[in-house]
């Protein structure tokens, strides 16, 4: 075996990842550590995460608060109330999935001659280093500079969940997309529904709040759901898309060409939602396993620095 690039830094694999290594039997790019918690420290990312976070819960309180406690019908109230908290809490818990899950970071540092000299690659066989993160870089595989790590099947990086949307988490930021656009699609209809009850009624008994209050915190949250709705449906679209073409975004606007066997359509979908369709595809909750293909397993066809040649 030789080594067309010599190395600027020799990292020691973690010690989480030295009890996987395996032979050439096994995986190739075993999965990073599970048992630690996965949270990016990037300032501008946290901040729009708490925006979200305060956004959602602004609209919760007008609809609640303004709409529905006043109203005279009760059952109007409950039923309502009840969705709408219901769609709320989804968006969120898929909010904290996408943002608190590994999007399929490639360990650190396992680019050692030793752990390159116990794979026993086959003659002719060709893998890459990441010199970034000085970790052997898969296939479809990318680099994140907020990361600081190699993403498998990496997408984008989203400051709105301060993650990677990448293999592990697409299915939690699909999710959360379409649980913001639903809430929002909800609230705009619940503002035009009350500001024709309160024009009806002259603004008599229809909210405990001033009218000038009243209107302006209905004018701020559609405002918000415009917003929302419009950025959410666009990034659902994409998604959706990218999925159904097995395609990232990264690899569209480099124009890759595909090296890999394509899960088309539905393929696609189950590969990433974790299994056939059911109901559980839109639990946030679920614990379904995303499904990886093989040949996200295999060395990386994009050279991204030193490499090893048998």
């Amino acid at each position: 075996m030789t080594i067309s690039d010599a190395f600027s830094l020799h990292l020691p694999p973690p010690p989480s990842f030295q009890g996987r290594m395996q032979s050439s039997a096994g995986p190739l790019f075993p999965p990073a550590d599970q048992d630690s918690l996965w949270f990016i420290q990037d300032g501008c990312g946290i901040v729009c995460g708490v925006v979200t976070w305060l956004l959602v819960l602004y609209a919760d309180f007008v609809v609640n608060l303004v709409m529905l406690l006043p109203n005279k019908s009760l059952w109007y109230s409950v039923i309502n109330g009840a969705l709408f908290n219901f769609l709320a809490v989804m968006a969120l818990a898929s909010h904290l999935r996408a943002m608190l899950s590994d999007p399929g970071a490639v360990p650190k540092g396992n680019a050692t001659k030793d752990y390159m000299d116990s794979l026993q690659l086959k003659p002719g066989e060709v893998i890459y280093k990441c010199p970034k993160c000085c970790s052997i870089k898969p296939q479809r595989a990318h680099h994140c500079s907020i990361c600081k790590r190699c993403i498998r099947k990496m997408d984008h990086h989203c400051p709105w969940v301060n993650n990677c949307v990448g293999e592990k988490n697409q299915r939690f930021f699909v999710l959360f997309t379409m649980y913001i656009a639903l809430i929002s699609v909800y609230a705009l209809c619940l503002s035009f529904l009350q500001v024709y009850s309160c024009v009806h009624d002259q603004w008599n008994e229809c909210t405990d709040f001033s009218p000038p209050v009243a209107v302006m915190l209905m004018v701020f949250l559609c405002l918000e759901a415009f917003l929302f709705l419009t950025f959410t449906v666009v990034m659902f679209g994409t998604q959706i898309h990218s999925i159904c073409n097995d395609e990232t975004e990264i690899e569209r606007l480099k124009n890759e060409k595909p090296t890999w066997e394509r899960r088309l359509r539905w393929e696609g979908m189950k590969a990433v939602f974790g299994g056939p369709p059911s109901f559980l595809w839109f639990n946030p909750f679920s614990a379904l396993p995303c499904l990886i293909p093989s040949d996200l397993s295999g060395p990386s066809d994009t050279p991204a620095g030193p490499l090893w040649t048998v």
